[in-house]
């Protein structure tokens, strides 16, 4: 199977360099996938899953933030905010991180600080939602 040459970077740290062969990731419109030898693009990255399946067959299940991605020559750059593999997420730090947004959110504060709580809570959520280890409370 053909592969294509992927680079996925945080803020802070590089989540995958290498051989892919095929990459689903959160865009305005919904899930996006991409093989090789994909149309060249540029888009926004939204909050949500990344699934990035390696040429070695690993797959590397990740919450991303906003972002971009830029589809060129059979080599894709993504590029976002924060990016957390699945597997080292801390379910319960973000389930606290979560319980704060959401409180923050209910009491009263100007725009910009809700709009701050609105993302964190996204993020939370986010984080949760990809450690595949969370069952919501009902």
């Amino acid at each position: 199977m053909a592969s294509f040459y992927v680079h996925i970077l945080a803020e802070d740290h590089v989540l995958v360099r290498g051989d892919c062969l095929s990459l689903v990731l959160p865009l305005p419109d919904g899930l996006y996938g991409i093989q090789a030898h994909h149309s060249n693009m540029i888009s926004a990255v939204i909050p949500g899953l990344l699934k990035c399946t390696m040429k070695d067959g690993t797959v590397i299940n990740a919450a991303v933030s906003n972002g971009l991605v830029k589809v060129e020559d059979n080599d894709v750059l993504v590029l976002v905010e924060s990016a957390e593999d699945s597997a080292e997420i801390d379910v319960i730090r973000a389930k606290r991180a979560a319980e704060e947004a959401e409180a923050l959110l209910r009491s009263k504060h100007n725009a910009m600080e809700y709009r701050m709580a609105q993302a964190s809570l996204i993020r939370a959520t986010n984080r949760l939602r990809a450690s595949g280890r969370y069952i919501p409370e009902k």
